[in-house]
């Protein structure tokens, strides 16, 4: 009897390993493949799934069958013919050892939606809210909400449940893709089904797959990354035998250490490369979690809604656009399927200035014209300035209907908003030609256009300019511009112009012609030659310059800096330096990095300034000059002993200290005037850097801890010898 619970065990034990041996498993579907979905009409339907290796499964839909088995890895795809769109509902069959019936599946056109919260966004939230539930009878729209899941994989499946639209459901749908199907539903008179994969707050990177970084040059270091993290590629197999190969070292070493009585020194840490993305903002972690499964399963387009969480991103954001839309067509398989997305609304963002979204809305146009088969839609009439989620999502909606209901439709509808097609300059004004005008531009309140602004030579800046519509064209002209050379329509994170086409679509912001750049303001003395020129938005640990002539310069006298801003608090502002060389090697006058050896705090026997800002105080020579060049950090003690400096607050007379790569200070001061005349600080993060002309108004007179280079629409720092 003592003997029982272990052979009770072993019993049970027999039993479980003979029943996993011989028992077979289920032939199984996708999650997402449920009652009530809808398949894409005019496309081969690939129904896929998974069962024992070798079993024969066969599917059937409606009146047709397919046959097929299962292989190795006990996967098995079936692809069915092309139908046609149709209200009656079929059936969808998988037989195996089991079978599995899904009901009420219609043929019609399916719509990926993605992006962040303004396509979470749900009908509910969104403006009268309650009318538009009860009126949410549409049973040929049908609904499936992806889970949030982030993974550093790529996994196979997702389960989720379809909806049917009705207003007991359609409260909880995605109210872009929503309003969006509402109106292909009463123009088409088909099913619509609407895959809502997004997430609020989310950035674009982890949407997209690692192909998608790849074939986009701009982004290589993101693919970089990707790849050392992804098992079984060449970069993480390099990084893993040299960390392994480490380790073995390091294990054979510690072992002597032992044996001889010795210290055994720290073990090789584990590369950073390595360590798995870990949060739903990683590259490539929504994708792998909430997209990847969904690759094959035929598709109209997708529409997007999502920029907001990088906006301060220009230009770069059209790259990673690209990578994104490559990257799942290329996975898809269907070609260039469409893909409509929505510019992001007017909004305050905080003290952020006001160019930098105005520079976002043009990178977000770009898209469309570098990737086929794209178009945008426009929202800045729509806007809640004060709420990152304008409400009216009726509108969007029914916007994104129209560029489908035109492009893949072929609907006789004015789908796009105008667009700059010319533009030409005569003495004193300026004239925009449109296209896609709807039969002739408009305002909304019947008034002259808003926000639009001139800029030419001389005239500091953009400036207010009085516009006036002549048929598909707009004429500007300012009294303070006498020669423009360039404009900007919209250009302010609050702009809420009023410019149309003929139908109510609303222009986006833009800009065109030739901007005089603000260095030209100030020239150069004769004789000296550039060395340096650096976007200051291109700071970082590691200055990489936009011109680099250093290596052809041999001897130098004397060197001059320009420095360059636009904002849109300041327009534009720009000083000229020129002073006696503090140093014989050119390597030495740039940024002070710790890798350039650069490290001065002298002063200037003779220093000349020019500025365009008011408050400078300029001269030929000036003998109260000094400088604080070092990658050092350092504090507001007056170590140097410069005349007038405080030694609590930070200004002209500062104490650098350890680290030697630290903060970081690029500063030509004026002591006897008790003046900063520039500053670059912390130029280690681009965004948060310390720029500025002039003594700040905060307590530090030198721009320390500012954090303001973001700030400026345009930032550039030049250098010169002779």
């Amino acid at each position: 009897m003592k003997n029982m619970p272990s052979l009770r065990c072993a019993l049970f034990f027999l039993i479980g390993a003979f029943s996993t041996t011989t028992s077979q498993a289920e032939v199984r579907l996708p999650g997402f493949f449920g009652d009530s979905m809808v398949l894409q009409q005019q496309k081969e339907l690939p129904i896929w799934g998974w069962a024992d290796s070798g079993e024969k499964v066969t599917v059937s839909l409606g009146d047709e069958t397919g046959t097929t088995t299962a292989d190795d890895q006990g996967k098995w795809r079936v692809v069915l013919a092309a139908r046609n769109a149709s209200h009656q509902p079929v059936v969808l069959s998988v037989r195996g050892t089991n079978t599995i019936e899904l009901k009420d599946i219609l043929i019609g056109e399916v719509w990926l939606c993605s992006g962040q919260s303004n396509m979470e966004w749900t009908v509910r939230s969104s403006s009268n809210a309650a009318d538009e539930i009860a009126a949410a009878d549409y049973p040929m729209i049908r609904h499936i909400k992806i889970g949030k899941r982030p993974s550093p994989v790529p996994l196979d499946d997702i389960k989720s449940t379809w909806q049917v639209c009705s207003p007991a459901t359609a409260g909880s749908f995605t109210a872009c893709g929503y309003f969006m199907a509402r109106q292909l539903v009463k123009e088409l008179d088909v099913p619509i089904g609407l895959v809502n994969s997004s997430w609020g707050g989310t950035r674009v990177e982890p949407w997209t797959p690692p192909i998608g970084f790849q074939k986009v040059d701009a982004l290589q270091g993101i693919h970089e990354s990707v790849m050392a993290r992804t098992p079984g590629t060449e970069r993480n197999q390099k990084l893993a035998s040299k960390h392994i190969a480490d380790i073995q070292a390091w294990l054979a070493a510690a072992k002597v250490a032992i044996a001889d009585d010795k210290m055994v020194s720290p073990s090789p840490a584990f590369p950073s490369q390595l360590a798995p993305f870990k949060t739903h903002q990683d590259p490539t972690m929504l994708y792998n979690g909430m997209i990847h499964a969904l690759v094959g399963f035929p598709i109209r387009g997708a529409i997007w809604y999502q920029g907001e969480s990088n906006h301060a991103e220009g230009m770069l954001y059209t790259e990673k656009k690209k990578a994104l839309i490559n990257g799942w067509r290329e996975l898809w398989g269907q070609g260039d399927f469409s893909f409509y997305y929505v510019q992001i609304a007017p909004y305050q963002y905080g003290q952020e200035d006001a160019e930098i979204l105005a520079q976002f809305w043009e990178a977000q146009a770009a898209v469309k014209d570098v990737v086929a088969n794209t178009d945008m839609v426009v929202i800045n009439d729509i806007a809640t300035l004060g709420n990152i989620h304008p409400p009216n999502k009726q509108d969007v909606g029914k916007r994104l209907a129209l560029l489908a209901l035109k492009n893949d439709y072929g609907k006789d509808v004015v789908a796009q908003s105008p667009e700059m097609e010319s533009v030409s300059i005569a003495g004193d004004s300026l004239t925009i030609t449109f296209k896609n005008a709807g039969g002739g531009l408009k305002t909304r309140d019947g008034k002259s256009p808003t926000h639009f602004e001139l800029i030419g030579v001389g005239s500091n800046g953009y400036q207010d300019a009085v516009a006036k519509i002549q048929g598909n064209t707009v004429v500007l002209t300012s009294d303070q511009v006498t020669k423009p050379t360039a404009f900007r329509f919209a250009w302010g994170k609050l702009a809420e112009p009023n410019l149309t086409g003929g139908t109510g679509l609303p222009v986006g912001a833009f800009r065109g012609g030739d901007e005089p750049d603000p260095m030209s303001q100030l020239s150069v003395d004769e004789g000296f030659r550039l060395v340096y020129r650096l976007d200051l938005s291109k700071l970082g640990k590691t200055v990489r310059y936009d011109v680099d002539n250093s290596d052809s310069i041999e001897t130098f006298g004397q060197i001059t800096y320009v420095l360059g801003l636009r904002s849109d608090a300041y327009g534009d502002q720009v000083v000229k330096v020129t002073m006696d060389a503090f140093t014989d090697d050119v390597k030495k006058i740039g940024i002070p990095t710790a890798s350039s050896g650069a490290d001065f705090q002298t002063n200037l026997s003779s220093m000349k300034v020019e500025s365009t800002v008011s408050g400078i105080v300029l001269g030929n020579d000036i003998t109260t000059g000094n400088i604080e060049f070092w990658p050092n950090n350092y504090g507001p003690d007056n170590g140097a002993k410069v005349k007038g400096a405080s030694g609590r607050q930070f200004d002209f007379g500062d104490q650098k200290g350890p680290p030697k790569d630290g903060y970081g200070s690029m500063q030509i001061h004026n002591f006897g005037a008790k003046q900063t005349i520039f500053a670059i600080n912390h130029w280690g993060n681009a965004q948060t850097a310390d720029i500025g002309i002039g003594n700040s108004s905060g307590d530090n007179k030198d721009w320390t801890f500012v954090g303001n280079a973001k700030s400026y629409s345009e930032k550039t720092l030049a250098i010169y010898v002779k």
